[in-house]
């Protein structure tokens, strides 16, 4: 039975639940509890390529090697409107949630383009603008929802990119429950995706390492139980048609010290398996992270540890020219450290400049590094006809600083301002190229009502 039948099978007795106090009995209306928000958006990004390397983005992939940018830049102006409807009154709710996006470059050039801010011509040159609208129609019955539409999934399995100016979507089915104390579920079915850098809503599914194949659906099942209020347990199930069948757990525990002093513990665990016609070839794959955070006041030192088990690397949805997300500790703002056999550990410091009398502000600084890379043994053709390595010797580190600020109070309470920096330099025979690169995002959402 397909997983998606069985997901739905699973939950759909959830909306059949008579709670004496139940969300829907809240409503006070479609209109009365609808809301419109805006936010604008403002993005640059640069990308500069060391060690005499050079970008094949843009038109670049049509000029020798020689001719080619040793830099990628863009910086583009966005807004983004979300309309959130209230739900009718009665037993059943319904509802209709919309969005309206719209870009505005404001430099960049064929030469210089490609970070997937804004979309390419045919030619190769960065559009001037573009635009993307989706809706999405809701039904509630107590504490249960079931949307079908454009929608923003963020579960381990199914995680739309959230990176670059606007976020990926996907096209399909979701339902989320919060019936039973302590537990929220989840399940979904979807057939199309729409990228970061595309007014799409209608592609097809594909993968984020793999090179391009179309993907009918993907479907999924889970939820979170939180059986102490510092304990939280995950675990999620999906299938991806005739690609894999992937499974996530999920431990995090917090130990309080003292008023200003706590530990945390994460887990992360990921089992892919191949299925049905093996559109990405032979997959067995075990790949899991640790981390231990210490915080006191407003500094938190973090260790973790990643490592792929497997000669395939880890692999997740992708959403055309951009991966989506994934429950990892050590896939950061440029590397994932997922390549097959790959281990990786990560010393990260966080500051909270609150707790000295600056709320607000805030900084972080991390350095990763990985190595033992291989898959040399590999019997897998998709993925090694994308990349091979040879002799387990592959290395590469890196290191990301990011400072940001929220004004708290006046007119502009929320703009915020983030800057993140990047460093990534590897051996010879890893498949990333060596980069220093710069985001700027100031982002000022505004309630409309």
């Amino acid at each position: 039975m397909k997983l998606s039948r069985t997901a739905f099978a699973f939950l759909a007795p959830l909306a059949c639940i008579d709670l004496a106090v139940a969300e829907q009995e809240s409503s006070h209306g479609f209109v009365e509890d609808s809301h419109l928000t805006v936010l604008n958006r403002n993005f640059y990004f640069r990308r500069d390529y060391a060690h005499d390397g050079t970008t094949s983005l843009a038109r670049n992939g049509t000029k020798p090697v020689d001719r080619r940018s040793d830099y990628s830049e863009e910086w583009v102006q966005g807004l983004m409107a979300n309309f959130t409807s209230g739900f009718t009154q009665g037993t059943l709710g319904f509802g209709v949630d919309a969005y309206f996006y719209q870009a505005l470059r404001l430099d960049s050039g064929g030469g210089r383009a490609g970070l997937r801010l804004m979309p390419l011509k045919d030619d190769g040159h960065p559009e001037d603008s573009y635009s993307k609208a989706g809706a999405s129609v809701k039904m509630r019955l107590s504490k249960t929802e079931l949307r079908y539409g454009n929608l923003f999934p963020a579960v381990p399995v199914f995680w739309v990119n959230q990176v670059r100016l606007f976020p990926s979507s996907a096209t399909g089915f979701m339902l989320t429950s919060d019936e039973f104390a302590k537990l929220h579920l989840d399940a979904g079915h979807f057939t199309a995706k729409g990228s970061v850098d595309s007014s799409n809503n209608d592609d097809p599914l594909a993968l984020d390492y793999g090179l391009p194949i179309s993907i009918d659906s993907v479907s999924y099942v889970g939820g979170v139980y939180k059986p102490a209020q510092n304990l939280k347990l995950g675990l999620y199930a999906s299938e991806l048609e005739d690609v894999w069948h992937q499974y996530y757990a999920n431990a995090n525990y917090v130990q309080p010290l003292s008023d200003t002093q706590a530990l945390t513990f994460d887990a992360n665990l990921y089992r892919t398996l191949d299925t049905g016609k093996k559109l990405a070839s032979t997959i067995d794959n075990t790949t899991w992270s640790l981390s231990a955070a210490y915080q006191w006041q407003g500094h938190t030192f973090t260790a973790a540890y990643q490592q792929v088990d497997s000669d395939e690397p880890m692999d997740w949805i992708g959403f055309g020219t951009m991966g989506g997300g994934v429950a990892l500790a050590n896939a950061v703002q440029y590397a994932t450290f997922t390549e097959a056999n790959e281990r990786s550990w990560q010393l990260r410091y966080d500051l909270n400049l609150a707790a000295y009398g600056v709320p607000g502000l805030t900084f972080m600084t991390r350095y990763l590094r990985g190595d033992n890379i291989g898959n040399e043994d590999s019997d897998n053709t998709y993925y090694t006809s994308r990349y091979r390595y040879e002799g387990n010797d592959a290395h590469h580190w890196e290191r990301d600083i990011e400072a940001r600020y929220v004004v708290q109070s006046g007119s502009a309470k929320n703009l915020s301002f983030r800057v993140r920096q990047a460093t990534h330099r590897a051996s010879t025979g890893y498949r990333y190229a060596d980069i220093d690169e710069v985001r700027l995002i100031i982002d000022y959402p505004l309630d409309i009502f």
